[in-house]
């Protein structure tokens, strides 16, 4: 039988210039040639011609003094350009700006990113005291309700090849995976999903699904202290306001 991992097509070139600015990016400090071949396994000689390239197209800048090789900010440009994330966060921004003034809680977008979720946005709540979810922080999609509304909204074989990755999921057993399969289908169901955080301990998380079938899937989530849903909110009321936000959203991106 073939090996499935096989990589069937070689670009050698491109696989140096990849390997100097993972590199880079991983040491973030100024390196010498020798250095980072040293660092990728490679000669000095053999990547010579990518510095080069990779300097004349902007990618990484060589000291005038040590002649060390950095990153330069052309790569964060590049990400920072118009992508699908940031009309979403732009359309979202004021329905979850409501929906923290109605509920008098934090919200935050997340999505998914290299097997793991990625909050994207965040608004925070107009009281005193809130919760605070930080932009850009992972956090592992088997271990959050909002990653697993994530993997509802996907099918069976993305889910599937997704967990075969997870680094939680593969430890359990299989009584444990069976039980997780079927939260995730009853979240896709349902339509949203509440618990408690497997994370944070005193904090309940409720999710809700944006963009199914779009081209940029995602979640929107309220955490609030566990305390308060008794003594000042109610589930209903927050769960209300999340499905008139998703409704808004999805309006907005062409859901």
């Amino acid at each position: 039988m073939a090996d499935t991992n096989t990589v069937k097509y070689n670009a050698p070139a491109l696989d140096k210039g990849l390997d100097i600015l993972e590199y880079l990016s991983k040491e973030r400090v100024p390196l010498t040639q020798a250095e980072i071949a040293q660092g990728i396994n490679r000669t000095p000689s053999e990547i010579y011609r990518m510095l080069v390239c990779l300097e004349q197209r902007g990618y990484i800048v060589r000291g005038h003094n040590a002649g060390k090789y950095r990153l330069s900010l052309k790569m964060y440009s590049l990400s920072h350009s118009h992508t699908p994330f940031d009309e979403l966060k732009r359309v979202a921004h004021y329905p979850m700006q409501m929906l923290s003034e109605n509920t008098r809680q934090s919200c935050h977008l997340s999505i998914m990113n290299n097997d793991q979720l990625l909050v994207i946005s965040q608004m925070r709540s107009p009281s005193a005291v809130s919760l605070s979810i930080e932009v850009g922080t992972h956090f592992p999609l088997t271990k959050t309700t909002s990653g697993m509304t994530l993997l509802s909204m996907l099918n069976k074989k993305e889910r599937t090849s997704i967990l075969s990755r997870d680094v939680f999921y593969k430890t359990w057993e299989k009584e444990k995976k069976q039980t997780f399969l079927e939260e995730v289908e009853a979240i896709k169901e349902r339509g949203y999903r509440t618990a408690d955080s497997q994370l944070t301990s005193g904090i309940t998380d409720i999710a809700i699904p944006i963009g199914k079938n779009s081209e940029v899937p995602a979640v929107l989530a309220v955490s609030v202290f566990t305390s308060t849903l008794h003594e000042e909110l109610n589930m209903e009321t927050i769960i209300e306001n999340l499905k008139q936000t998703q409704e808004d959203i999805n309006k907005l991106i062409g859901v």
